[in-house]
């Protein structure tokens, strides 16, 4: 199993509760080329093949073009990811858990690299606020109504 590297500089997890049924939730999630459409912090993504292990995306957020690659897959369950931009090496951690009042979604990421050493307190409120707007569009756009 693939994990974040909990000795990074910078690491952030948060979690929220999606009031959706855990396949909206999943789908709107691993549909890398349809998350311009809902998280507004994305400008453009296209995944590069199928969603499989060593399957890469390419994507534009805050004005970064960055290529990841899938690193672990457990569909409906984890997804994880990783990629390196502009020195910053940053590994993702997705799971989502089914409860009787929707699906929790916890994310958690690390960042390191010189960049990040010459400044984690910044870049960590940067990474901290870029994940919360994330599980808010998702959350928001799984609970509209169909």
């Amino acid at each position: 199993m693939h994990s974040i590297d909990t000795t990074a500089p910078v690491v952030v997890g948060l979690s929220t509760l999606v009031d959706a049924p855990l396949t909206t939730v999943w789908s709107l999630h691993t549909d890398v080329d349809g998350w311009p459409a809902w998280n507004t912090g994305i400008d453009r993504a296209r995944l590069n093949g199928p969603l499989a292990v060593g399957t890469a995306f390419t994507w534009l957020t805050h004005g970064m073009s960055i290529t990841s690659t899938v690193r672990e897959l457990v569909p409906g369950k984890r997804i994880v990811w990783d990629g390196t931009v502009q020195g910053i090496i940053g590994i993702h951690v997705w799971t989502f858990e089914p409860t009787d009042a929707g699906v929790v979604v916890h994310t958690e990421e690390s960042w390191s690299g010189a960049p990040v050493d010459a400044a984690v307190d910044e870049l960590t409120t940067a990474l901290r606020t870029s994940l919360q707007s994330w599980l808010d569009c998702l959350k928001a756009r799984a609970e509209q109504p169909a």
